[in-house]
This record gives C-alpha cells, structure tokens and sequence, in this order.
C-alpha cells in the first residue's frame, strides 16, 4: 500500500471492515482494468483490418455522408 492510500484510510478512520470493503472494490476494479487492457490488446489485428477496408471502401466511393437526424 502507498503512503497516500495509507494516509488516507487513518485520515477517514474507517472501521476494518468498511477498509476491507474498499480493498475489495479496488482490487476488482484493479482486475477488471487488467481484463480489458487484454481484451483490447487482443483487438488492434482486428481493428486494424477493419479500419483498412473502411477506408478502402471510402477512396473507391462507396460510402455515403450519413444525413442527419431530422
């Protein structure tokens, strides 16, 4: 734990139980960050041949400029 995340949890003198509460939140929030860092790092090949054949499709003029909503 840092100093500052120390610091904080004296200053809010926060009951064990409600410190392990924002532990877990944390942890899960650290775990589900790390899920979708992978999910997208596992997407970029993908992405990339996506965005290719939308900007092929573009210079060979079959797209079409989206109209508004009315």
């Amino acid at each position: 734990m840092t100093a500052l995340l120390k610091k904080a949890f004296t200053a809010a003198k926060l009951p064990k139980h409600e410190k392990d509460v924002i532990a877990a939140l944390l942890l899960e929030e650290l775990k589900s960050e790390a899920q979708w860092t992978e999910a997208f790092k596992k997407s970029q090949d993908q992405l990339a041949i996506l965005a290719d054949e939308a900007l092929a499709e573009f210079e060979r003029g079959e797209t079409e400029k989206p109209e508004p909503d009315e």
